[in-house]
Formats: C-alpha cells, structure tokens, sequence
C-alpha cells in the first residue's frame, strides 16, 4: 500500500488503455485518475475514479480500509474521470455520506441521476470536516477548472488535496525523463490554463495554508521542493513569461514559408537568442505549440494565405490560443501569397481580443517564394523580436 503520510494513502490507478485525454491530448505515458484514503478516527475517501477502472479502484480502497468501512466520499471535482465511480462507491457503502459542493451535487443528479439528500453535506468555502485526528477545511475553487470545483486542506498533515490544480499528463508507473513541468505544463495550459484569474484566486487562499504536501488528481504527489512547483503555477497562472526565447509557429504549403522561417531562425540564434522553438503546426502536436506561445515572450507566426483567409492549422491554432486566454507577449508575423498575401491582416485580426499583445513593426511579406528583399525583412524582424 502507497502511503503519503501515515494515516493518508493513496488509492488511485494508472490508464495506458486512453490514447487522447478529453478526446484532444495526446498522453503516450497514459494517464493517471488519483484517489486518496484518510484513515482516522472516521474514514473519508478524496474522489473516485474513471469508470473502467472502477472495480480496481474499490479493491484498492478495501485494501487500504482492512476490514473498516469508510464515513465520507467527498467529491471535489465531478468531470468522470474522478466521478464516474461515486455510485459503485455509494451502493457499496450504502451508510456512507457524500461531501461535495452544492454545484457539484446538481451535476451528480444530471450525470449519475442521485444527488444523496439523504446522506449529504454541502462543503462551501470554510466548511470544516473533523475525522477525529485530522480537521479538514474546504476551500472553493470555482473555475479551477469546473464551477464546482472545491479543495482539501488537511492542518495535521499540512496536505492540500487540489483537485485538478497541479496536475500532469502521464501515468504513475511510466518513467517521465522530462521531469515534472513539461507535461504539467502542457496539462496546465490545455485543461486549466484560460482560467489564471480563478487560479490565482486560489493560489492567494493557498498562500495562507502551511502546505507541505500538493496531492492532485493526477500526476504524483508532491512532496519536496514545494517552492519550484508553487513558482512555476504562479508564473503560469499570472501569463508570466517563465523562459528566455521566441516559439515560432508555422504553416507551409510547398516549403516556401517553411524556408523563411528556418531563415528566420538562423538569424535569431545567430543574434544570441537563447532557445528558438520551431513547430509545424500541421505535424506537430497542437497542445505543445499552445505550451511553448505561453511559455516563451515572444511569438512569430508564420502562414499562407488560403482561400482568402489563413492556412486551417494556423486558424485553430490562433483560435486555441485567444481561447485559452493568451495575454501578455510580443508577436511578429509572417505572410506569404503568390498574388494577394491577406494572413497577416487576418492572423492580427483573430488576435485582437487577446490583452496586452503588442506587434513587431516589421512584417515579413513573401510573394511566392524567399527573396533577398523577405532577407532583409527577416533580419529586421529577428532584430525587433530580439529587443
């Protein structure tokens, strides 16, 4: 049994069945759906898990319980990967009562069609759970990233149970030679990351807790070094610019633009630029593209007009960005047409509801192909964006 202190465990699975978390992200490491045990004086279970593995999921609990039944299955966050086991849980242990917010109780009766009114407590903000020992304390969390969304605060174990805050793509058995913040990264900004308003608030509300432990619902526990990762969610959550470098996104129909932008980044690296991070958003995974538009400060977008507007992967691609809540960086474009280039005028205009975006000076126009006059326009670029 996986213990994280000595009266919390953890009950949780790995899934190397899903090929695409939320049916959009790649997640070749898989997936892991964390659950968690109190074992005190009562008993409380921290979420439950995906359906398919919810049998594995209450052979893991009974493990955990040798022989004693559990007082509490409280309910933080009600997407079905942590809900669509609370009624197996329920008709198991039929005296046990549901702790979840009020939200999250009007989406049980529309998912699963109960609510518990006779075995419930609604959590709000400061709503207090004594197991004996332990005193938890519920914090809201609306928008991180559901409205119902609440979080655990254990004081005897200074443990925050975080729901989907703190997150990772990958399961827990899978080896991850990138460490923590690359697929927490790509989790983040995917899942979570157009709400940071709503995670900061939660953040300010975390910043008063002694917190010595971050169990989230998934990825690992965290445990050491608590300041790298409470930094890094600060940085996300605020749209700060956490590393020095430019991501250049890109489409090309004939290598044309793909050549220009290789120009590009010769220059850039030449100029001392410490990371240039190039990526073909027709044969890239998107998500990564978004994560590196937020991760660097600077931005080049590169496309052809197509069908007088821009080139499909470089729509979706502006559009995930505005929708995600980009905000805060400096971009530069790029456009080529053989007879009437419009992509920068559209790819500026699909960014205009994007806060505090400013635009290099410069705009890179290529008439079909490179031109020792695209050159001289790419140095001034490089020059602008290196500023």
């Amino acid at each position: 049994m996986n213990c994280v202190t000595k009266d919390i465990c953890y009950i949780g699975v790995n899934d190397h069945e899903i090929d695409l978390f939320e049916g959009q992200y790649a997640v070749p490491d898989g997936m892991a759906y964390n659950s968690y045990v109190i074992l005190d004086d009562k008993i409380a279970v921290m979420d439950s898990v995906d359906r398919r593995f919810g049998d594995e999921w209450l052979q893991n609990l009974e493990s955990a319980l040798a022989g004693r039944v559990p007082d509490y299955l409280i309910v933080q966050h009600m997407e079905p990967d942590h809900s669509a086991s609370i009624s197996a849980f329920t008709a198991k242990y039929p005296a046990a009562v549901v702790v979840a917010s009020a939200k999250a109780f009007t989406m049980m009766k529309n998912f699963y069609g109960e609510d518990y009114a006779d075995r419930r407590i609604v959590a709000a903000e400061g709503t207090e759970l004594s197991l004996g020992t332990h005193t938890l304390r519920f914090i809201t969390a609306p928008m991180v990233h559901w409205p119902e969304v609440i979080m655990t605060y254990d004081s005897v174990d200074h443990v925050l149970f975080s729901a989907d805050a703190f997150g990772k793509f990958g399961a827990l058995d899978t080896e991850d030679p990138e460490g923590w913040a690359c697929e927490a990264r790509r989790y983040y900004f995917g899942i979570v990351g157009k709400y940071g308003m709503q995670a900061q608030a939660v953040l300010k509300k975390a910043a008063a807790l002694d917190i010595r432990i971050i169990c989230p619902l998934h990825g690992p526990v965290l445990q050491s070094d608590l300041p790298y990762y409470l930094d890094l969610y600060n940085t996300w959550t605020s749209y700060g610019v956490e590393s020095e470098g430019i991501a250049v996104c890109y489409t090309s129909v004939y290598g044309n633009t793909e050549k220009a932008v290789q120009y590009l980044a010769e220059r850039l690296k030449a100029k001392g630029c410490p990371k240039v991070a190039v990526s073909d958003l027709a044969r890239s995974d998107m998500a990564e593209c978004v994560e590196d538009a937020f991760r660097y400060g600077r931005l080049v977008l590169a496309t052809t007009t197509y069908n007088a507007d821009i080139f499909p992967f470089m729509r979706t691609f502006i559009e995930t960005l505005a929708e995600h809540g980009f905000r805060g960086r400096k971009i530069g474009l790029m456009e080529n047409g053989s007879w009437a280039p419009t992509a920068a005028k559209v790819m500026k205009g699909l960014l205009e509801g994007c806060k505090e975006i400013s635009f290099a000076e410069t705009t890179v126009k290529i008439l079909s192909s490179l031109s020792e006059e695209n050159k001289a326009q790419i140095e001034a670029l490089a020059d602008e964006m290196m500023q």
